[in-house]
């Protein structure tokens, strides 16, 4: 039977990911807590409610050294730190000057890479830190999503791309299932999955952008998964995974819960 394997949030959207035992569906179709921050240019024009696309943050797309950064964010103090290593580059609660100056460490980090997208765009100065570190907002499309990949789906694509470690974490999904073959979760749009007691429309397959190409260790491009995707698989464009809204209420979902197609 389909069941769940790993869960993962992403507190700042870019960042370390958590890796969770249990995750909160909400009703609208978002993991409580999930890329409820964000470091976004300061040309946005937008509220720090406002959604905006992924390109106008400082984020894997962009910038794949900011996986070397370990980001640990607790809701509790609403602290968020920073860290390469042992070396501590901020660690501040989110409110008030401390926002200002998480901003600033990762803005200074940014900047001291060798191809950034700040170097030589002033008008994305400073760097801001937007959100509340409770309302997730930023994913990559507007209404949200969950992400769901299977392991399987991983394992052939890191056979075509003659990477046997090839790490899930590359493709940041929130839940990782066993238990189906590879490139099954792509039969499912259109259909409705529960897991555990949480019911989902599965709405599209991810079209994957350059982030894929970061190792989530080294932060170094060193994998062309978006060529492997399209040239070995024969994709009019690179995907992986699929998104998923809820349908109706949400609830908790957890590490063994299984995964079923309700609309057979």
């Amino acid at each position: 039977m389909p069941h769940i394997v790993a869960l993962y949030r992403y507190p700042v959207k870019g960042g370390t990911p958590e890796v969770r035992d249990a995750l909160t569906v909400l009703s609208e179709g978002r993991i409580a807590g999930d890329r409820a921050l964000g470091f976004r240019f300061a040309d946005s024009g937008l509220p720090d409610t406002a959604w905006s696309k992924k390109h106008g943050y400082a984020a894997l797309v962009n910038t794949p050294a900011l996986a070397r950064l370990g980001m640990r964010f607790d809701a509790h103090t609403r602290h968020l730190r920073i860290a390469m290593g042992n070396a501590v580059l901020a660690d501040e609660n989110i409110d008030g000057a401390g926002r200002q100056r998480l901003a600033a460490a990762v803005e200074r980090y940014v900047l001291a890479q060798p191809d950034n997208p700040l170097a030589g765009h002033p008008e994305r100065l400073p760097l801001e830190l937007i959100g509340d570190g409770v309302t997730p907002r930023y994913q990559d499309s507007e209404r949200g999503e969950i992400t769901l990949h299977s392991r399987a789906t991983l394992a052939a694509v890191a056979q075509a791309a003659g990477e046997t470690d090839l790490d899930e974490l590359r493709f940041r999904s929130n839940i990782a299932i066993e238990g189906v073959a590879g490139w099954s979760e792509d039969q499912w749009i259109g259909r409705r999955l529960r897991i555990g007691t949480v019911e989902f429309d599965v709405v599209r397959t991810k079209v994957r952008c350059l982030a894929t190409h970061a190792n989530p260790t080294t932060g170094v491009y060193d994998v062309k998964v978006m060529q492997t995707l399209t040239q070995t698989f024969g994709q009019a464009q690179p995907t992986f995974a699929v998104a998923l809204v809820t349908h109706g209420a949400g609830g908790e979902i957890r590490i063994g819960d299984t995964v079923e197609l309700i609309d057979a």
